[in-house]
């Protein structure tokens, strides 16, 4: 078990089913109040949910808890299919410890836990492990083996366990459900304006800088190569952004999203970053990457004069969105 601190607050981290016997023990309430799911971007719709946990949990005198999974369950179940994230489990964490939640459950989506009767996830997880007196979430999620454990059968075990079940409500922003699947149909649109009111803040890709193989810089363009921590990228293509981090507040840049057709043959999505007039050494540092307006899809040239080229198009055309749109 661990105590994560941020800007925002001091949100406990239990890792793993086996931490539960002590996090039980330390629990210096009556009790929790518990919700549960993916929570992909931390969107406004879980913003919602979010806030009803804390209202009742203050009601009751409850400690708030939040469980998801490492890795998601369709990560694990259809890793080919599954839908790029929007967030790694680190900025999650951090989104959820800005919203004020007490404790953040992790567990590992295996075989064990997939296999696990809804009951056996009720008993352990809800009642021994977090002594779950308020529960919510909605009646589209599923748990436990074959998928059988939802809403419904939580609720019929509330008597004999001493807990309230309680539906969570969807919630809509221009006559529409707010939901992850949404927010990726419109970042593939590049509507960042869309993506920001669904949010509740602008979309942003994080993460620290790493070594590369410095063909930027060998061709007249250094980069900020920046770790995705993700198997699929919900972007894909060329933009203007504006980066945080490393000393810098809204420093303009253009930055490519994908896997770099023209000299890479990998499938792992890439991000990198060129800031314009900075030339410091940031490796190791951490950034925040606000994407601004796209350029360009990703594209394979012909030849490195070809690449050359189309690079000192894309940033001439970034200097000038960012000359006309100052931060």
């Amino acid at each position: 078990m661990e105590r994560h601190t941020s800007v925002q607050g001091t949100m406990r981290l239990i890792r793993g089913q086996h931490n539960l016997s002590s996090f039980s023990k330390s629990l210096d309430t009556g009790g929790s109040a518990v919700t549960i799911g993916a929570f992909d971007g931390v969107h406004r719709g879980h913003q919602e949910v979010l806030g009803h946990l804390k209202r009742e949990a203050e009601a009751r005198g409850l400690s708030t808890t939040v469980i998801t999974f490492e890795p998601l369950p369709g990560e694990f179940l259809f890793p080919e299919k599954a839908p790029p994230r929007l967030m790694t489990f680190r900025e999650k964490f951090r989104a959820l410890d800005a919203l004020g939640i007490d404790h953040l459950l992790c567990l590992c989506f295996n075989d064990d836990l997939r296999t696990m009767s809804p009951r056996a996830f009720v008993e352990r997880i809800f009642v021994d492990g977090l002594n779950a007196r308020y529960i919510a979430f909605g009646d589209d999620f599923r748990f436990g083996k074959e998928r059988a454990g939802d809403l419904a059968f939580t609720e019929s075990l509330a008597g004999e366990f001493g807990y309230e079940v309680v539906p969570t409500s969807t919630y809509d922003v221009a006559g529409q459900r707010v939901s992850s699947t949404r927010i990726r149909s419109v970042l593939l649109e590049a509507d960042f304006d869309a993506a920001a009111d669904l949010l509740g803040r602008p979309f942003k890709l994080s993460g620290k800088v790493l070594k590369g193989k410095q063909l930027g810089r060998q061709i007249g363009s250094p980069t900020a190569n920046i770790a995705l921590k993700r198997v699929k990228s919900p972007l894909h293509g060329v933009y203007a952004v504006r980066v945080k981090g490393a000393g810098m507040v809204d420093a303009p840049g253009v930055a490519n999203v994908g896997v770099r057709p023209t000299v890479n043959d990998g499938t792992l999505a890439n991000l990198e970053v060129h800031l314009f007039d900075f030339a410091r050494d940031i490796y190791g540092e951490r950034l925040e990457v606000e994407f601004m307006t796209k350029l360009r899809d990703e594209k394979k040239f012909d030849s490195l004069d070809s690449l050359k080229a189309a690079i000192a198009r894309d940033q001439a055309s970034a200097r000038e969105w960012h000359a006309a749109n100052p931060a």
